[in-house]
Formats: structure tokens, sequence, C-alpha cells
């Protein structure tokens, strides 16, 4: 099968995503007091960077570059979440929306990827894909209990 240059746009595009999760996670992990929850975004993020590694080894796999850094989107994100910190009386709370906000996003992102019905990916692909959206629906599943308990 042909690696495509539409493939390793939309691998570069959920790296961009990982490396701003990443970013984001260990953002919001400075950002709070309760040590479960900056435990949780400290291993969130651990699990990003992780994700970033394979998708990068993976796109070389297919001779291609990966891309080197997140994206302007996430970094004005990132501002949007300093400014609702610093007017929130519940930092967890305001952290814990914005994560849950963006892992929805990146799971319509990796399903956008898995559904396409324009390219076929190769099986070491979509497993790694479909291993990656599952961690974060478990990751968005924790943030939404964590959510309701400081809510």
């Amino acid at each position: 099968m042909k690696y495509t240059v539409e493939m390793s746009n939309k691998l570069n595009e959920l790296l961009e995503r990982t490396y701003d999760a990443e970013k984001g996670f260990r953002q919001a992990a400075e950002k709070v007091d309760n040590k479960t929850i900056k435990d949780f975004f400290e291993k969130s993020a651990d699990q990003r960077y992780n994700f970033g590694k394979e998708l990068k080894a993976e796109i070389i796999s297919f001779g291609q570059a990966p891309d080197k850094g997140g994206s302007t989107k996430g970094t004005l994100h990132r501002s949007w979440i300093d400014f609702k910190a610093m007017i929130s009386s519940n930092t967890e709370e305001v952290m814990l929306e914005e994560v849950h906000r963006g892992e929805k996003e990146a799971i319509a992102t990796y399903n956008d990827i898995l559904q396409d019905k324009e390219f076929v990916l190769p099986p070491s692909t979509e497993s790694l894909l479909m291993r990656h959206r599952n961690a974060i629906r478990k990751t968005l599943d924790t943030a939404t209990i964590f959510e309701a308990a400081v809510s």
C-alpha cells in the first residue's frame, strides 16, 4: 500500500494535537492543588508524550517527516486556560472542563481519520490510532468523574 501525503498530513495533525494535549495537561497539573487531580494530569501528560513518540515512529516508518511542535491554536487555548484559572474560584473544575472539551475534540479527530473512506490505513496505523483513541476515552471518563466530584 502506498503511503499518501494526505495520510502523512492526518497523522501529523494528530501529532500536533498530541503535543498540544501534553503541554495542556502539564500546564493543568501546575495550576491545581488537589494531589489526585494533579497526578491524573501528570499521568495524562506522560501518556500523550508516549503517544507522540509512537505517532512519530509511525510517520517515520513510512518515510515521512513528523512535525516538530504544537499548534498556534493549542498555544491560544493554553492562554485561555491561564485566564480562566486566574479568574475562577475553582481551578480544578476549570481545568477539568477544559480537559473534557479537549478530549472530546481529540476523539473526534481520531474518529475522522479512522472512519475516512478516502484511503485505507495500514493495519499497524489503524491499531495504533484505535489504541490511542480508546485511551483518550478513558481519560475523558476519568475527567468526567473528577469534574462531577469538584463541582
